[in-house]
């Protein structure tokens, strides 16, 4: 009885609140002159504050043509944005820059929808060792990654020195699928140097005959100790998991003036691995049993950054040159 009563108290609030809104709606328009879009366009700079407020406002329109606006097909938006002035009456003579602005935003609200299903189609192809494609991807990875040593063949145990599980690395890509591959190929090939470091350190595990005190009186350099290429497919699937959640339309609604890409996403998982490479020498964990405990710890700081507006995760990443931080 009291969760039913909890229920309704709830549901009564929610009604109310909306009338309210739609009330409060009325009365802006009444005293300024101008529609929700027209207030939120001419008050809120551009960035992911001004493109989620237009988003939750055409999703939450009782039009039809305004909820339906932020899932168009990219070539119809320029056309939505005519229907949506003329709906409102607003005069486009008077309001040129209303327009634009609204162009930029939606752009930007179907873009990170199609990218959904970009990275969602990668993330379910799975690796398949008979596709002459998916095989130059893989041995690119180890090219870039070990440039001055030959691999023997294509089943070995150099595979573990990049740090895939077994002699097949095509095992290791079943829970992300081709994304995985996409991303670690990607952060190797355009951020050689530091993804060669990251691998690097990578390498150099604690000594477990040691005791928390007697590895801290040592001082060893560089104790990181965790399989790079595995890490780089668990921290696909957090960025993975970023995007479907949303959390990233904050990031990519500030560095993307018009429709986030695939790129753009593999740059940020570029910057996700600098950040966890670092995020893992700060917590200094005796051994790689602590990684589930570290990247928990490391997904809550992320999401937390990406809860201020003004948030860019990576504006400035060597790996995401031409990006406009906005």
């Amino acid at each position: 009885m009291k969760h039913f009563l909890r229920m309704l108290f709830q549901v009564c609030l929610y009604f109310y609140c909306k009338f309210l809104w739609r009330c409060l709606k009325f009365v802006m328009r009444k005293l300024t002159g101008r529609c929700e879009l027209q207030r939120i366009c001419y008050s809120t700079k551009p960035g992911a504050s001004r493109t989620m407020k237009i988003e939750t406002s055409l999703r939450d329109s009782k039009s039809k043509l305004l909820q339906t606006s932020v899932s168009v097909h990219p070539d119809a938006i320029e056309k939505t944005i005519e229907d949506i002035m003329e709906l409102k009456k607003i005069n486009p003579d008077i309001n040129p820059q209303l327009g634009i602005s609204l162009q930029a935003c939606l752009l930007q609200i179907v873009g990170y929808r199609n990218l959904i299903a970009d990275v969602e189609k990668l993330r379910r192809e799975p690796y398949d060792s008979d596709n002459p494609q998916h095989e130059e991807m893989l041995l690119k990875l180890w090219k870039f990654l070990k440039p001055n040593t030959p691999l023997e063949s294509r089943i070995s145990k150099q595979w573990c020195e990049i740090g895939f599980q077994g002699d097949d690395p095509k095992t290791d890509f079943r829970g992300m699928g081709l994304l995985g591959l996409y991303n670690l190929q990607y952060f190797a090939e355009r951020d050689a140097a530091a993804a060669q470091q990251v691998l690097s350190d990578s390498l150099h595990p604690k000594c477990s005959k040691f005791s928390k005190v007697e590895w801290e009186k040592k001082r060893m350099d560089k104790a990181i100790g965790y399989s790079f290429a595995i890490v780089g497919i668990n921290i696909t699937d957090l960025a993975y998991n970023l995007l479907v959640s949303g959390a990233l339309k904050t990031h990519f609604y500030n560095i993307a003036p018009e429709a986030p890409t695939l790129s753009h996403f593999q740059q940020t998982f570029c910057y996700l691995m600098h950040e966890f490479h670092k995020f893992w020498i700060e917590e200094d964990p005796m051994d790689i049993m602590e990684f589930n405990r570290v990247r928990e710890k490391f997904r809550k700081r992320i999401i937390k950054q990406l809860r201020n507006p003004d948030m860019a995760l990576c504006p400035h990443f060597a790996a995401s040159e031409g990006l406009i931080n906005m």
